[in-house]
């Protein structure tokens, strides 16, 4: 079960709706260009070490760069077909958080794309930020109307924060003017938003029943907030001090007890579990950044053996989604 049906509102579903309908295209599959635009920056970051690195790096974020613009279009043409079926997306108090995915997208890009065209970096970091900050505010005032039932208290909810945190990690050397206090801003919102969700969605982990267990690959998600806020963070002050180090090892820490409950009893693959390919390209991220600015064999190694890690979990995830896209699953109800 894919995490933005579970569940929806009874008025999302016709039951008219035949499958393999565009109107099932879920919007959590905009992950997979988060994931593979940030393993391409870190095959990036890895190209001082390793031979053909930044080739490979290129070729990943082409690749990204082609996803996104299927799943745009896919996405498109639903909203055009199906209006109500994305609004009701949209209003989930689950499904919702998951059109975060579309703007950390375009951020991310625009940071794959910097090295080829710097209008075109550009372009897409202001869209994405203006996008990110509408988000989180209409998230925000959403959670603050109150009623808001405990069970909905996801990892999901972590990530218009963690959109905001990206404005500064992707936009850390843009030159206007203006960047310099709205990358500031971006933090200062990114950074306050997943700590009170982060204590939130941990209190309903511990005193809440489990959640479904095709929700399973989201809790990867909660390693984001200190690998993004890492990122950002030595992004923007350019170096790596004692705060950054204690962002990056508690992520780390995290990463090793939740990969243990992710995939001891794995979930059957849906979309769902495009889930933890961002958190783990973040990780990766960081964990090139701590190693360059440290050295040392052992924070070299966990940085290699992360990327390693997280380029054989997308290549698994890109060939599970295309078989599932291929026989007709991928957009079935």
């Amino acid at each position: 079960m894919s995490i933005c049906n579970a569940p929806l509102p009874p008025f999302a579903v016709e039951s008219s709706e035949r499958s393999g309908s565009i109107k099932n295209l879920p919007i959590n599959l905009f992950g997979a260009v988060m994931g593979l635009a940030g393993l391409s920056l870190a095959w990036q970051s890895a190209s001082e070490y390793v031979a053909y690195a930044q080739m490979i790096g290129a070729v990943i974020g082409g690749f990204a760069i082609l996803v996104f613009i299927a799943l745009v279009a896919g996405y498109l043409t639903k909203w055009v077909k199906y209006p109500a079926a994305v609004k009701a997306e949209f209003n989930h108090p689950i499904s919702g958080n998951f059109f975060g995915t579309v703007t950390i997208a375009l951020l991310l890009l625009s940071a794959v794309v910097g090295s080829a065209s710097t209008l075109i970096s550009q372009g897409l970091w202001m869209l994405g930020s203006l996008l990110t900050m509408i988000l989180a505010a209409i998230v925000l005032s959403r959670l603050l109307s109150g009623n808001q039932e405990s069970q909905y208290a996801v990892p999901a909810w972590l990530i218009p924060g963690v959109a905001a945190l990206d404005i500064a990690v992707t936009g850390a050397h843009m030159p206007m003017a203006w960047a310099y206090e709205f990358n500031l801003f971006a933090m200062a919102v990114g950074s306050v938003i997943a700590l009170v969700f982060f204590t939130r969605i941990f209190s309903r982990l511990v005193h809440e029943p489990v959640m479904a267990k095709g929700m399973t690959p989201s809790l990867m998600i909660l390693i984001a907030p200190f690998e993004v806020g890492f990122l950002a963070y030595t992004n923007f002050f350019g170096s790596v001090d004692y705060f950054a180090s204690v962002l990056f090892y508690f992520g780390l820490f995290l990463f090793g007890v939740l990969a243990f409950k992710v995939f001891r009893q794995a979930a059957p693959f849906s979309p769902a579990w495009w889930a933890i390919s961002f958190p783990i390209a973040a990780l990766s991220n960081a964990a090139l950044k701590y190693a360059d600015a440290k050295g040392g064999v052992i924070p070299e190694a966990i940085a290699y053996l992360i990327l390693a890690f997280l380029t054989i979990a997308l290549a698994v995830l890109t060939v599970k989604t295309l078989k599932i896209l291929f026989n007709g699953k991928l957009l079935s109800n």
